[in-house]
């Protein structure tokens, strides 16, 4: 359980705002309004379903970012072998 403790001179209201980011950041006000009142299965079934195109959609948007700004992973990279067909090819090239 987060704890906050009261600095000196500092207003009740502040420190009450800091222990409710904490509770947010661990999701703990979220269990406690989804434990308000009984979850029908197929309210659960809605829930995760959320969730997982929640997730999804960021991994999607974190996979554009990288594309759109031209990164490319290591599966992506030129292979030695065609770094080298291309390398035979210049010398050829610059030897006529």
């Amino acid at each position: 359980m987060p704890e906050v403790e009261v600095n000196k001179g500092e207003s009740v209201d502040r420190a009450l705002k800091r222990l409710k980011n904490k509770l947010e950041a661990e999701g703990i006000m979220d269990e406690m309004r989804r434990l308000r009142a009984f979850e029908t299965p197929f309210q659960r079934y809605r829930r995760k379903q959320r969730t997982a195109a929640k997730k999804s959609r960021m991994r999607f948007r974190a996979n554009l970012q990288v594309f759109k700004r031209g990164n490319t992973t290591k599966e992506e990279e030129v292979s030695p072998e065609e770094t080298t067909a291309v390398a035979e090819e210049a010398v050829e090239s610059a030897a006529t």
